[in-house]
């Protein structure tokens, strides 16, 4: 029998269905299952139109060949279940986290805290280093000191702090966080502690943004969960 498209009449219709399919594997639109079917029928028009008149193809073979494209498109479908099982699975596991984290306090890479009528401002310290002294030091919005949150001497790591102040008008304040090097303090990171209202999920679930009285976050900009 002659070469079909430059394929040796000695390799499978199987395998080389299996040589495109890795040639086409990153080839979008039509699906995998379908381009595979179509591959096969190429194949098998091709084989006919150019088998010897004085030597056809075995019925036996053909049969075969068709078994073994029944075999690899039942394969395909199967894949294709189990990849939308899994991506519905994620999905819902990813919305089951993101509704327990709502009501919840994240604690957020800002300086900015809000004080509420009666209640306070929850943070976090991040020291690189040790320090002798730790403070936050809190401004309002032009700029003025208010008060101040001395935490004393604190090794590396993260360290909680919560400030309120019986005579400051709740709103915004702007919290600063010093670690005392030498004689000099310098600003370290800080962390405020925010309520989540929201939950906003990235597409396919990938990805998350927390919603919060100061803005939208991602999930890497945030230090800790905690309760209140």
């Amino acid at each position: 029998m002659a070469d079909i498209n430059g394929v040796n009449q000695n390799t499978s219709v199987y395998e080389q269905i299996n040589t495109q399919n890795k040639q086409n594997s990153t080839a979008t639109g039509t699906s995998q299952s379908q381009e595979t079917s179509e591959m096969f029928m190429q194949l098998m028009i091709a084989q006919l139109k150019n088998q010897s008149p004085t030597s056809p193809a075995e019925t036996t073979d053909f049969m075969q060949q068709i078994s073994s494209m029944s075999s690899v498109e039942s394969i395909a479908n199967l894949n294709s279940t189990v990849e939308q099982m899994s991506t519905s699975l994620m999905n819902s596991q990813t919305a089951l986290q993101a509704s327990s984290m709502v009501g919840q306090t994240a604690y957020i890479k800002t300086d900015k805290g809000i004080l509420p009528e009666g209640g306070s401002v929850k943070g976090v310290v991040a020291l690189p280093a040790s320090a002798s002294q730790v403070r936050v030091s809190i401004y309002d919005k032009s700029g003025s000191l208010v008060d101040r949150v001395f935490l004393g001497a604190r090794g590396v790591g993260d360290h909680d702090f919560e400030w309120n102040k019986d005579d400051a008008l709740p709103g915004e304040y702007q919290m600063v966080a010093e670690a005392q090097v030498g004689d000099e303090f310098e600003t370290v990171q800080s962390f405020i502690g925010y309520s989540v209202n929201s939950v906003t999920l990235g597409q396919n679930g990938i990805g998350m943004a927390l919603n919060t009285d100061a803005g939208s976050v991602g999930i890497n900009d945030v230090r800790q969960l905690g309760k209140g």
